[in-house]
């Protein structure tokens, strides 16, 4: 059998296009419509994706406030990601659920309880996309001056996932009983977790049963040198971003490789990154797609789309119109900004191209074309090790997803590397991971 892809949607509204709400197709308050999110998440399931993948910050970006999401990003009001996957839980029947929460304005046990007990409501779809937060924002509404330091972020996330996982395994699989004519659970089948680290001192046990997929699914989107070393040691899929196969394949062999040293099976680590494609009944139907969508953006979009990877360098100093100014280190996103600063470079881009570029879909590929260019495009970083599937975005809400899955999706198929049917009932069984056996099981 063919190596098959596997899909997310990223559900990013009111789209991943920073002109793309203003689309005369386009719906805007789908971001807080539950009946439009709804719509989405059955009509991917329709497609057979593997997830549905919700971004999260817990602020407002200040940049965003300032002009309303004219010349950036539009999006600042949306549901709650763990909110909402828990609502669409029963209205889908096998698509994934994976939602992003912080590590640095969250404690391990709050994360630990909500996600497993969305992998029971959900019969085993649930998953967490870990992150340390990039807005800088974030900090002010938790009792912060400033966002704490990369390095930090990134050991305290180490920890965290630590605390949660132990957490997870509280209960054996066989503990609860419920015996009428005894006990209701077998109390040496019950572990507290007693951690005492440098960030956190958790006592447990969690007060929830071991998850459906024993360990929800771990997701996370780093791609700094530490970013990818907690890729490496906890992650069941990664979120990235690559511009050329040749990025792509150097991240992949990576990755794995890590993941291979930290006692792994590279195989159990789905590498994904985004592309936001555009579909034509012909090329020349695509590329008026994505020209139109150009179009939306405004003329005075600026540096608004980059400035946050800049660092504390004032990019309003230096002339749209000319090259990118070397960049101090960032607080933010250091695998982002390199991103960045390697486009830059390769392609010898202005600053107003940059920021043009990155306003399409936040620094991810954009592909536009008939399903057959954009199907060879997928199964070339499919075969080439460059990519186990794409999370894929859309410019705006509902229409895009609604094509790729009536035009692209039946195209893959035909090739033969992407499912027809669900596998399983369980996000590890779309995935094609296995359950993690409880540590006393394997102990013994």
């Amino acid at each position: 059998m063919s190596k098959q892809l596997k899909l997310g949607a990223f559900l990013f509204a009111p789209g991943n296009h920073a002109g793309g709400w203003r689309h005369p197709h386009a719906r805007p308050e789908t971001d807080m419509d539950f009946a439009a999110y709804a719509h989405l998440a059955q009509t991917a399931e329709r497609g057979r994706f593997d997830t549905l993948f919700f971004q999260d910050s817990a602020a407002v970006p200040a940049d965003t406030l300032a002009d309303g999401g004219r010349t950036g990003f539009a999006r600042a009001t949306y549901l709650e990601p763990l909110s909402l996957i828990a609502a669409l839980a029963p209205l889908t029947r096998h698509i994934g659920l994976i939602a992003t929460v912080t590590t640095s304005y969250n404690e391990p046990y709050h994360v630990a309880r909500r996600i497993a007990s969305i992998d029971h409501i959900s019969g085993g779809r649930a998953g967490w996309n870990l992150v340390t937060s990039q807005i800088e924002d974030e900090a002010g509404n938790f009792g912060l001056d400033a966002h704490l330091r990369h390095a930090q972020r990134y050991a305290r996330a180490e920890e965290f996932h630590d605390v949660v996982r132990g957490l997870w395994d509280s209960w054996q699989d066989d503990a609860l009983e419920r015996d009428k004519q005894g006990r209701y659970f077998d109390p040496a089948k019950v572990h507290r977790l007693d951690h005492q680290g440098q960030h956190f001192r958790v006592r447990g046990p969690l007060n929830v049963a071991r998850a459906p997929q024993g360990h929800p699914i771990v997701s996370q989107a780093g791609a700094s040198e530490a970013g990818r070393e907690l890729a490496a040691r906890t992650a069941d899929l990664v979120f990235t971003a690559a511009l050329t196969l040749e990025e792509a394949q150097a991240f992949y062999r990576d990755v794995k490789q890590r993941a291979r040293r930290h006692g792994r099976d590279p195989d159990h680590i789905k590498i994904l990154p985004g592309l936001l494609p555009i579909v034509g009944r012909s090329e020349e139907e695509a590329r008026a797609k994505h020209q139109r969508l150009l179009d939306l953006l405004p003329d005075d979009l600026g540096i608004k789309p980059i400035a946050r990877l800049a660092g504390d360098l004032d990019l309003t100093q230096y002339p749209l119109d000319g090259p990118l100014p070397e960049l101090p280190p960032n607080n933010s996103a250091h695998g982002r900004q390199q991103l960045l600063v390697d486009l830059a470079r390769r392609e010898n881009l202005t600053i107003r191209q940059l920021a043009r570029h990155f306003a399409c879909a936040g620094g991810h590929q954009v592909v536009y074309g008939t399903p057959q260019t954009i199907a060879d495009h997928m199964q070339a970083w499919l075969e080439n090790e460059g990519a186990d599937g794409f999370i894929i975005q859309f410019p705006f809400f509902p229409a895009p997803l609604e094509e790729f899955v009536e035009q692209v999706v039946p195209e893959l198929q035909r090739r033969g590397i992407y499912r027809t049917q669900y596998e399983g009932a369980t996000l590890r069984d779309s995935l094609g991971l296995p359950r993690p056996a409880h540590p006393a099981e394997v102990a013994r």
